[in-house]
């Protein structure tokens, strides 16, 4: 996991894991307002289906882990992910400069479940405050 904020270099990469819960997907579901039905009911393989942001969350932790001020955020979802699915995020800086008081950073990732299947991709740019 990439740590000092302000030392990330373009190729640095992170990486992240969480097996995410029904009670995930019904805490977000209050936080969100997203009640749709498929993030409510159990499909026919009894699963229930998490909300795409929730997925995202993984993103937005590692922001969090280096006091990252997001600016834009794209998501491209692959496949649904459900609840008891761990997921994996892997993501890498892919550029860095340096301003008067911050630095701006451009990452991409991949999200991926257990077995391998690409669930969401996206891309991320902002800044951290120097």
């Amino acid at each position: 996991m990439l740590s000092d904020k302000l030392s990330i270099k373009p190729g640095d990469t992170f990486a992240l894991e969480r097996t995410f819960t029904e009670a995930d997907v019904k805490t977000f579901t209050e936080i969100s307002g997203d009640r749709g039905e498929h993030h409510l009911q159990h499909d026919a393989k009894g699963r229930l289906m998490l909300q795409g942001l929730l997925t995202a969350t993984l993103a937005t932790q590692f922001g969090g882990s280096i006091d990252y001020l997001a600016s834009e955020m794209t998501f491209r979802f692959h496949r649904p992910a459900f609840a008891g699915d761990t997921i994996r995020c892997d993501g890498v800086c892919d550029a860095a400069r340096d301003e008067p008081g911050r630095r701006y950073y451009e990452f991409s990732f991949s999200m991926k479940n257990q077995v391998g299947k690409e669930v969401l991709t996206g891309t991320v740019n902002g800044m951290v405050l120097t």
